[in-house]
């Protein structure tokens, strides 16, 4: 999108303007939720909202209709100021059957507005969701808005006309409810109509369905006067000037590869076995052959990654990506990809586990395993975005750096970082600084691990070069001529340069940056996904008046050179991660110093408040509390829709 606001649709009598807003809408699988959020976040991101999403999968398959561990979940917060989460507490909750009121109703703040399908509040839903009683008869909503909607119902009525099966007819109640919540937003309704035209394009009566139905629900708010009330005008927020779009961790990372396989003239060949919650990676690379891009669905995890040690072999930008499970697969034959010295790329998009764990929901407990889940001495380059939009960024640097030290670089994103979504400005090519790659191809005194004294990355030799015939393999190399040996002497001195060339990757990693006041008391450090709630948690405690400074790590191997410094720096430092302590644990071992952690391992992102919880406990000398030891289900304002309770704004 470009920084120019689309055209807005009829405003309503009365808007109230708000700064914040944060909507999350929840459902059946089946109920098109994730398309019904996913559309409302195009449509904000087009509107020139700064934005940011939480989509929230169940870990079923397919379990069954109306109950609880079916329920899916999507969290958008929209504001026309500058944020960095998606929201602790929704302020309008869109519920299309009763387990999704059950699952998500304690999260909803205070006089926060809940629209609910009536239709689906029958006595089998009810009983699925553990309600005794309906909700909407026993007074127990009654400190929220309740808009009781058979939105069904309405659907079949505006489709009344529309060729189609009533049960077609009925899949078009999430565009109904899209209607109506472009309505209370004031968001403009062409973007999803074009969508919808691309998307069915040759089913043109699905087209005229969801059309229609995303209209009524428009229509019905504005003809209606209750809504009338809560009708709201969030305006655009500003930004830097440029092209914009909306964009998942997942898909930025794909196009970070792409930008770094144009960049470095090599083709990508990127090796992958389905896994959730990376295989988005996958299908959107596999849309970009006509930049070269090529895509091997392997038969398992380890036949991935061994593919992809082959094409970086044959002279191409070998990637490969999976989550825990499959990255545990890999871990073979990554080492061979360390001992012969092959620039690889090893994403690893982090979810719950260990095992299958929790597999659509968040984690960052793979720190330690990526640091040193291989077998011997295998050290590795480690860089974790900390934003959907950095999974470019950080992408097209793991390239760089992979080919620049002939090593393999692991990638930390995880499900929270993929799935969410932010406006992302695109960059120009031109400010992506080029990385060449040059082969060796000069036959004279060619020895295969003959190092270069700066990076200590040994050449790469393409095979089938002429005069440039070297062994591989896997097992101990000799020093400069790459032959096999069994010597121990050897085996420590190549041992050591594996170790002293990640050591050196630390020439290109910049200084760690702290943000605060001068003599802040307390610093708040985090690695990856956390950034984002950290940020919100400390901009909230300046708001206190508490002196607060934040740092955060995106190179995790080797950490930036002023570490140690930066944590000497701090009376306290306060460590929050979606672990139990793993970069606490480092940074004790490496710098002999105290942190306090503050662990979540829930599945779940950090809510601002939690850290915030965290840090006054902390400023007060008062143990910290884990987020579900803490009083995180209490309201919190932060300056959207009016509450019963207001309070200042996130920032």
């Amino acid at each position: 999108m470009s920084t120019q606001a689309a055209p807005k649709p009829k405003a309503a009598r009365d808007r109230q303007v708000l700064n914040t807003v944060t909507v999350r809408f929840a459902g059946d699988s089946g109920d098109g939720v994730q398309i019904t959020g996913g559309q409302f976040t195009a449509t904000t991101a087009a509107f020139g909202n700064d934005l940011a999403t939480l989509p929230d999968y169940p870990a079923e398959i397919r379990a069954p209709a109306g109950t609880l561990p079916g329920v899916s979940g999507f969290q958008i917060q929209f504001s026309s100021n500058d944020i960095h989460t998606p929201g602790d507490q929704p302020d309008v909750l869109v519920a299309f059957n009763p387990a999704a009121l059950k699952v998500h109703i304690a999260d909803l703040v205070p006089n926060g507005i809940v629209i609910v399908d009536t239709s689906a509040f029958n006595k089998v839903n009810l009983a699925k969701a553990g309600y005794k009683v309906s909700p909407l008869e026993d007074g127990s909503l009654s400190g929220f808005r309740v808009f009781s909607e058979n939105i069904t119902e309405k659907t079949l009525l505006a489709l009344r006309d529309v060729e189609g099966t009533s049960r077609e007819k009925q899949r078009c109640k999430n565009f109904y409810a899209l209607g109506m919540a472009y309505w209370l937003f004031n968001r403009p309704l062409e973007p999803t109509l074009r969508w919808i035209r691309d998307k069915f394009s040759k089913m043109p009566h699905i087209v005229a369905a969801n059309e229609t139905a995303l209209k009524g629900g428009y229509a019905y708010c504005e003809m209606t006067d209750v809504y009338q009330a809560v009708a709201y005008e969030i305006p655009p927020a500003p930004s830097v000037p440029g092209t914009y779009r909306n964009i998942s961790g997942n898909e930025a990372l794909a196009y970070g590869l792409v930008a770094a396989s144009q960049q470095s003239s090599l083709p990508l060949f990127y090796g992958a076995y389905p896994i959730t919650p990376a295989s988005d990676i996958l299908h959107e690379l596999s849309k970009h052959k006509n930049f070269g891009v090529i895509t091997f669905q392997a038969e398992d995890e380890i036949a991935a990654m061994a593919a992809t040690v082959g094409a970086s072999y044959a002279g191409a930008l070998g990637v490969t990506g999976s989550a825990g499970p499959g990255i545990a697969l890999k871990s073979e034959a990554a080492s061979l990809a360390l001992t012969t010295e092959l620039p690889v790329v090893i994403v690893n998009v982090q979810r719950g586990g260990p095992s299958t764990g929790l597999p659509t929901k968040t984690e960052q407990a793979d720190l330690l395993f990526t640091l040193y889940g291989r077998h011997g001495e295998s050290p590795v380059c480690v860089l974790a975005p900390a934003t959907p939009g950095e999974c470019f960024k950080y992408a097209y640097e793991a390239c760089r750096l992979a080919v620049k030290y002939m090593t393999p670089v692991y990638l930390l994103s995880d499900g929270y970082l993929a799935n969410g979504a932010e406006p992302w400005r695109v960059p120009e090519m031109k400010e992506l600084s080029a990385f060449p790659v040059k082969f060796e191809t000069n036959p004279q005194n060619f020895e295969s691990y003959r190092r270069d004294p700066k990076t200590l990355a040994r050449p790469w030799a393409v095979p089938g070069t002429p005069g440039l015939e070297h062994r591989i393999g896997g097992l101990e190399k000799r020093d400069i001529t790459g032959n096999v040996s069994y010597d121990p002497v050897n085996h420590e001195k190549m041992s050591v340069l594996r170790r002293d060339k990640i050591a050196k990757i630390v020439q290109d990693v910049p200084d760690l940056e702290v943000k605060g006041p001068d003599g802040a008391e307390l610093l708040v450090l985090g690695w990856g996904s956390t950034y984002g709630a950290i940020r919100a948690a400390v901009e909230r405690a300046h708001g206190k008046g508490l002196k607060v400074a934040q740092a955060h790590l995106r190179h995790l191997s080797p950490l930036p050179k002023n570490t140690g410094d930066v944590l000497k720096r701090f009376k306290k430092i306060l460590i929050p991660e979606m672990n139990l302590g793993q970069l606490s644990f480092l940074l004790r071992a490496l710098y002999l110093i105290d942190v306090t952690s503050l662990n979540k391992i829930q599945g779940q992102p950090f809510k601002a408040v939690e850290i915030l919880n965290g840090i006054e406990a902390v400023l007060a000398g008062e143990p910290v509390r884990t987020p579900d030891e803490s009083a995180n289900g209490a309201a919190v304002s932060h300056g959207g829709m009016p509450h019963v309770n207001g309070g200042p704004g996130e920032g």
